[in-house]
């Protein structure tokens, strides 16, 4: 039995294994798991557990969960990373693609959570991070299934919080705005106040703050991390 589990889905590169390093060095036992392979690399190298599957899947998601509670019989943070889904001009974007949307940026929450949020009830804890957006709140037309589906989970992040706040089992959102994970352009440096991408790594710090119990009285939020890129108040 471990003091600290951490699963981190969609892990395998990039932000979401910018925070299975984090939490590992914070003292956590991480199992990551990604369809690539890269995640199941990854918890080798930080003595954890990895789990080549998809997030797509609800066998593959209940299984990881499974190896998980095998190992350590408790999961005190789950972060939730997406792939990438389609884009395209809004009027162009078939039914198809638009479910996809869905799939990729909103249900593959919903998905891990179902499995993982009764097993916090039951420890009376737990955190639930996922790795959303700052254009959810000024969506671009760059990226609209992201904006649409995400806004999505910003609404299913507060209908999580009200239940499930009174089991002290918190959900939050990180919303990253140009992070070194994606193609750098100075158009969109120039663009950022702070006049320069982020990095993984602060992403990783922001997702370990909001997993730990410094932020044990926030739940339902939506975090900006983002260089004061949107303008929103």
């Amino acid at each position: 039995m471990s003091d600290k589990v951490a699963m981190i889905v969609g892990g395998g590169s990039g932000m979401g294994a910018a925070a299975a390093r984090k939490l590992a060095a914070d003292g956590y036992s991480v199992a990551v798991l990604s369809s690539s392979g890269k995640g199941e690399a990854l918890a080798k190298e930080l003595g954890g557990l990895g789990f080549t599957g998809s997030n797509q899947s609800n066998d593959d998601l209940k299984r990881f969960v499974d190896l998980a509670m095998e190992k350590w019989g408790r999961i005190d943070a789950l972060v939730n990373g997406a792939g990438h889904g389609p884009r395209a001009p809004l009027l162009e974007i078939t039914d198809e693609q638009w479910h996809t949307g869905i799939d990729v940026y909103l249900l593959n929450v919903v998905r891990a959570t179902r499995l993982v949020a009764p097993i916090m009830v039951a420890q009376k804890g737990g955190a639930i991070v996922n790795i959303s957006t700052a254009w959810v709140g000024e969506p671009a037309a760059m990226f609209p299934t992201s904006a649409v589906a995400r806004a999505g989970l910003a609404a299913y992040t507060k209908l999580f919080a009200d239940q499930y706040a009174q089991h002290n089992v918190r959900m939050n959102n990180v919303l990253p705005g140009w992070i070194d994970s994606l193609p750098q352009t100075d158009e969109r440096r120039d663009g950022v106040p702070m006049q320069r991408y982020g990095t993984s790594a602060e992403i990783a710090a922001t997702i370990a703050f909001l997993a730990s119990e410094g932020a044990a009285y926030i739940t339902g939020q939506s975090l900006k991390v983002d260089g004061g890129l949107m303008r929103g108040v």
